[in-house]
């Protein structure tokens, strides 16, 4: 059974809040040129979740990405998905219900992750983290380190500007000149300096999709 959470109180945030939900996944599968459950799948794979694991995912959005994670982790595992916004997770807790999918979807932010200390196996998040400023981002990522057990590992896929002139021109357009900025690797000493050990970063299957990985000790 789905767990709907009713939340009186939004919490505040520093970083960029998506409000347009109905169009988000359309918009989003069109820029990843139809591709998005390839991708979906692929972050998934990537993030190693295994039977049985609790898993977080931070800036869920509509949920797409939670609902896979959900199908690995299976009965015997543990599934949320956070986002600050609300439209999001009501079209995130209407998908779930839709499918059945044992996932809790709900109001949150990376400042105050609602979760216990050593409560999650994998933290992962996808396409969210450049919407955060630095100073967050350094937050976030100690916010995530605590929530996470010992061993376990955060998983980030983010958007990687792409080099073809005539690509990055289309997609400036779309989607502005700041996202031509993000630069994933950055993300590598904020994750060391938040306590991640065995911190990685490099290029996914696809080109338009770099990730960051780091684990608790």
């Amino acid at each position: 059974m789905t767990h709907i959470h009713k939340q009186e109180h939004i919490p505040q945030t520093q970083g960029r809040t998506i409000n347009w939900a109905r169009p988000y996944d359309l918009l989003v599968n069109l820029l990843l040129l139809g591709k998005e459950q390839e991708l979906r799948e692929m972050t998934i794979r990537m993030a190693d979740i295994k039977l049985g694991d609790k898993v977080l995912d931070i800036g869920c959005g509509t949920g797409n990405l939670t609902l896979v994670a959900q199908a690995h982790a299976g009965e015997n595992g543990e599934t949320h998905g956070i986002d600050p916004a609300p439209e999001m997770i009501r079209v995130a807790q209407n998908k779930a219900l839709r499918s059945g999918a044992r996932v809790n979807f709900q109001i949150g932010v990376i400042e105050d992750i609602p979760f216990p200390n050593d409560y999650f196996d994998v933290v992962l998040s996808s396409l969210a983290i450049h919407h955060l400023p630095d100073i967050l981002k350094r937050e976030g990522f100690a916010n995530i380190e605590r929530v996470l057990k010992p061993g376990g590992h955060l998983f980030i896929a983010d958007f990687e500007p792409p080099n073809n002139p005539a690509i990055r021109f289309l997609f400036t357009h779309l989607l502005g000149h700041d996202m031509m900025k993000v630069n994933s690797r950055e993300y590598v000493p904020m994750l060391q300096e938040a306590g991640f050990a065995n911190v990685e970063a490099g290029q996914t299957e696809s080109r338009y999709i770099s990730f960051v990985k780091g684990s608790k000790i």
